[in-house]
């Protein structure tokens, strides 16, 4: 009887060793933040015209869902297939941690209607609302150190990983929060013709 109690004892013991040591993990692995300027070549998949949305695959297989602002001339004259060359700001928010309650309820929420211009960018460009989203890890690509997430809408982004440490701790169908602005394109060109 005193063995089973010792063995209670150093479960529950090691029980709460565990739980400490996975919060402290996640409290260790901070939010993510940054803007840049996407230049990409990619093959048309899909194409939404009433929203002006285009999925694109690049060469990597990376899938990336973009609008196409209204100062993109041509946009009727896309079709699936086709491969174009575009570039687009983008901002980007990760936090790894489970969503709250209220998240799940409303897994997508407009927390900006519209991005301002950071120094160095256009004035003009439109970087669209900024989103906070919960998404779905669909992708990891560790030779080429890149994430596809799926948002609560179904449209895709992949994003180029700097952490080697952090890419290895992630998983596919892992869910995390996700701010982001809107992709919209600055400029959009045909390479070619698919058909």
């Amino acid at each position: 009887m005193k063995t089973l109690k010792i063995y209670s004892i150093v479960l529950i013991a090691f029980t709460f060793a565990t739980i400490n040591l996975s919060a402290q993990e996640t409290q260790e692995r901070p939010s993510r933040e940054k803007w840049s300027l996407v230049a990409m070549e990619g093959t048309v998949t899909k194409i939404v015209k009433e929203t002006r949305e285009v999925t694109l695959m690049g060469p990597q297989g990376d899938l990336v869902t973009i609008t196409a602002g209204e100062a993109v001339e041509r946009f009727d004259e896309i079709a699936v297939d086709d491969v174009i060359a575009f570039e687009y700001w983008t901002y980007m928010k990760a936090e790894f941690r489970e969503p709250t309650e209220e998240e799940l309820a409303e897994p997508i929420v407009v927390v900006v209607d519209a991005a301002k211009a950071i120094e160095g960018m256009d004035p003009a460009a439109v970087v669209g609302a900024i989103v906070k989203a919960v998404v779905t890890i669909e992708v990891l690509n560790r030779p080429f150190m890149f994430a596809t997430i799926k948002g609560p809408r179904g449209n895709y982004m992949t994003i180029q990983m700097e952490d080697e440490k952090l890419i290895t701790e992630l998983h596919i169908g892992q869910v995390l929060i996700f701010t982001y602005a809107e992709a919209i394109v600055v400029s959009l060109n045909k390479v070619n013709t698919g058909k």
